[in-house]
């Protein structure tokens, strides 16, 4: 349909990147609409291409960023302010006082300042036909940062509400954008336009960050064993990496779709970022790139959608802090003054705070490729380490509270399914109810069937891993009946 203005802005994109300098794009391959599969734009093999084919070629002078932004030559003092390496800018939020009134800017905001500039010049910008591409406002966003309240319930106890972040980034933009957008209106508003409100300029703002964390690149990321980092590698919405990287955007490299299973690798050179195939690619099928190992909750919070290809790294955590409830519950014995004791004697930078339940699914290979998940989560092996550091404690504080080491394991994994069931308990439905419920999703907006899927894989995992922990019970059960049978035998003769 020549006269829709999807199809219109990708021809315009695309003449723009081939008109840049240094720029290639490969003669047998396409960009296409995929929107009646919900991916938007993507790009396929017009032909068969072979392994080690460089399908196009971005010069890092094209790329918009902290070293080509005209704003950061216009306003050099705003960006040369260095971030304190002690300072946290994560989404969780902190009580440091210094993070607080902290007004430096960092990888992110410098990158949401801008793309508010760029987007405020309009066809002015040299960067303007890329812009056009790119998602416009919260209806072209699907991530939960847009959610509506009654739609993040849906996600109920899932690790992705407390990631949302979405007061803590409204703080940020309050703090860090709006203060320099205000006093240098002039360098931000081109001549007889429309200054935005305070309000328009946060929703904006919004949308900038947004942008970044599903398409923005780290440009000085150099290590290959850690593929997360090539496309929306930041744990969070606000900061990336304490403010240590370069973020950039990447014109036609953020084109490509991504899955677990994908057949392009974007390389880093010096001068440039290149698109090179692993595998061959057949005529007709899509090149893809890789996200990284992610959850199908971090999925949905940084790109906005969720796959069946995802669950193989779902993932839930299980916080220390409800693993020593249980134990302290389960060794009753030990008085309140002798746990202070036990407590005193472990080296707390020593101890995790939390612990990841998982499948343990490997990487893909070095063409791409990974293998069927063919094991259920499991309890984490650090977890039972540092179960048996506490208890070894305890044994030493007062004995007959540890008297072996069946006694111990019997302690530590009952301990474990009991947590497990308590943080399974903090979901507002059962398993079966919700596979119940999403035989008939038909009619569920799309933002709730990712949430009930997302909520599903982690009840999962958590059931799974409580199944193991009572099987290991049910074993050392077994062992300490019949450890008791042979000494009652043994006293007997």
């Amino acid at each position: 349909m020549s006269g829709d203005p999807f199809i219109t802005r990708t021809n315009e994109f695309l003449n723009w990147f081939k008109s840049q300098p240094g720029t290639t794009f490969h003669n047998d391959i396409e960009i296409v609409d995929l929107r009646s599969r919900g991916a938007g734009r993507g790009i396929i093999a017009t032909a068969d291409i072979p392994p080690d084919t460089v399908l196009f070629t971005i010069p890092r002078d094209t790329i918009i960023s902290k070293e080509t932004s005209s704003l950061v030559s216009r306003l050099p003092q705003i960006f040369e302010t260095s971030v304190p390496q002690d300072v946290d800018h994560d989404m969780d939020g902190d009580d440091d006082p210094a993070a607080e009134v902290d007004t430096s800017q960092d990888s992110w905001t410098t990158l949401i300042l801008i793309l508010i500039h760029e987007h405020l010049l309009g066809a002015a910008s040299r960067w303007a036909p890329y812009l056009a591409i790119l998602p416009e406002g919260p209806a072209d966003f699907n991530t939960p940062m847009f959610w509506t309240d009654v739609e993040l319930a849906e996600l109920q106890a899932s690790p992705v509400v407390s990631k949302v972040g979405r007061d803590e980034a409204e703080a940020m933009i309050r703090t860090k954008i709006l203060p320099v957008v205000r006093a240098h209106a002039d360098a931000f508003f081109p001549p007889d336009s429309q200054v935005l409100t305070d309000d328009e300029l946060i929703q904006l703002a919004f949308r900038m960050g947004s942008v970044i964390m599903a398409y923005a690149f780290d440009l000085e990321k150099e290590d290959d064993d850690d593929e997360e980092g090539e496309e929306g590698a930041e744990d969070e919405w606000v900061e990336d990496r304490e403010g240590r990287s370069t973020l950039g955007m990447v014109a036609m490299a953020d084109v490509l779709n991504a899955d677990t299973s994908f057949n392009t690798h974007i390389e880093h050179g010096e001068n440039a970022l290149t698109a090179t195939t692993l595998r061959e690619i057949k005529k007709g099928e899509e090149v893809l790139n890789y996200y990284g190992p992610l959850s199908n909750g971090e999925l949905l919070r940084r790109y906005g959608y969720v796959t069946t290809a995802h669950e193989r790294w779902n993932l839930v955590d299980l916080s220390w802090e409800s693993i020593l409830a249980v134990l302290k519950g389960q060794l009753g014995v030990l008085k309140e003054g002798e746990w202070e004791k036990v407590l005193g004697a472990l080296d707390e930078d020593e101890m995790e705070e939390s612990f990841v339940i998982e499948y343990g699914a490997k990487d893909p290979d070095s063409e791409g490729r990974v293998e069927d998940v063919s094991t259920n989560a499991s309890v984490p092996e650090e977890l039972v380490e540092q179960a048996k550091e506490i208890l070894k404690v305890v044994k030493k504080v007062r004995e007959e509270a540890v008297p072996d080491k069946t006694a111990r394991d019997r302690v530590i994994y009952s301990a474990i399914a009991t947590a497990i069931d308590e943080r399974t308990k903090e979901y507002s439905t059962t398993l079966d109810q919700d596979q119940m419920l999403y035989q008939n999703s038909n009619d569920w907006s799309q933002r709730k069937r990712m949430a009930v899927f997302v909520r599903m894989g982690e009840k999962r995992i958590l059931m799974q891993a409580a199944q193991q922990a009572r099987q290991k019970l049910a074993i050392l059960e077994i062992a300490a009946r019949d450890g008791d049978g042979r000494s009652a035998k043994r006293r007997k003769l």
